[in-house]
């Protein structure tokens, strides 16, 4: 579906000031410089934001407005065919606005009502370390741009669709955001790379691209997943599922750019929270466990 070279858009500041986001060839952005300059200037936001600030507003343009209105109406649809419990109990919640596109500094407010979770913004892709301890922090770093309008449906970067629509609506639920919460703790708690990329590896597993059963029929709860029309019409059908296993989520590779081969589904959310206790004590404790639970 993607070239691996379209994952990630460096953002870069020249020595001028200037600051750039660097498309690769593939990416539906590399011929739009209008879309190039919207996305520098929404990069300058999140490199000049300060922790304590309140969140830099993005001025939209009316394409994505547009593209928002139709994407999250035919997302939840899906949702309400597709999405587990928890999820939607977030969604509902959370109350995203449909008919608009919503400011990030709006949604994190009435996130933190809720659970106590909040936004700040990213300019693009956050470190291992950086990224999962801020959850212990109650923050999640999200970014601000949307896709480029021309592939609506799936997105290989993490835009303010997955951000809010995938995350924020999970990070709404309060069974969810303690999970995220936990992960950041045992984040911050690891003591070496590889444990931080043992977890990341579970986390995309899971928190990502996770399902659960909900009356004998797998739902999903994985923010990744929820936040892409294309893959949800699918998933069942086109992926191979599996039951939730510490190795063999490490040894499965995956890529970004396309829908995945291998889900990994939960007994029950119970289930799943046992599961994640088990595998974060192990994470903090320095020995990571890699059999299945």
């Amino acid at each position: 579906m993607f070239e691996e070279a379209t994952v990630y858009s460096p953002v870069i500041r020249q020595e001028n000031g200037t600051v750039s986001v660097i498309f690769a060839r593939e990416h539906p952005g590399f011929e739009d410089a209008d879309y190039q300059r919207h996305r520098a200037r929404i990069a300058e936001l999140a490199l000049t934001y300060q922790l304590g600030d309140p969140v830099p507003e993005v001025e939209y343009t009316a394409e994505e407005v547009d593209l928002w209105r139709q994407v999250v109406a035919d997302l939840q649809e899906k949702h309400r065919r597709y999405a587990a419990p928890e999820f939607l109990d977030g969604s509902r919640r959370l109350d995203i606005p449909t008919d608009r596109l919503p400011q990030l500094r709006e949604v994190s407010g009435r996130l933190r009502t809720l659970t106590g979770f909040h936004f700040t913004p990213a300019a693009g892709i956050v470190g291992l370390r950086d990224f999962y301890g801020s959850l212990n922090e109650s923050r999640f770093q999200a970014t601000q741009y949307i896709r480029h309008c021309s592939m609506p449906y799936f997105s290989p970067e993490p835009d303010m669709m997955h951000e809010v629509i995938g995350h924020g609506n999970a990070l709404a639920n309060d069974r969810l955001a303690a999970l995220y919460r936990r992960v950041g703790r045992a984040a911050s708690r690891a003591s070496s790379r590889k444990a931080l990329e043992v977890l990341s590896q579970v986390f995309w597993f899971t928190l990502e691209y996770g399902l659960v059963l909900s009356d004998g029929e797998p739902k999903v709860y994985g923010a990744s997943l929820l936040s892409s029309v294309g893959e949800l019409e699918q998933f069942r059908s086109a992926a191979e599922v599996r039951p939730l296993d510490v190795t063999a989520m490490v040894q499965q590779s995956y890529t970004v750019q396309n829908f995945q081969p291998v889900l990994f589904c939960a007994e029950s959310f119970d289930q799943l929270e046992a599961f994640y206790d088990e595998f974060l004590s192990s994470i903090e404790a320095g020995e990571p466990v890699l059999t299945g639970s």
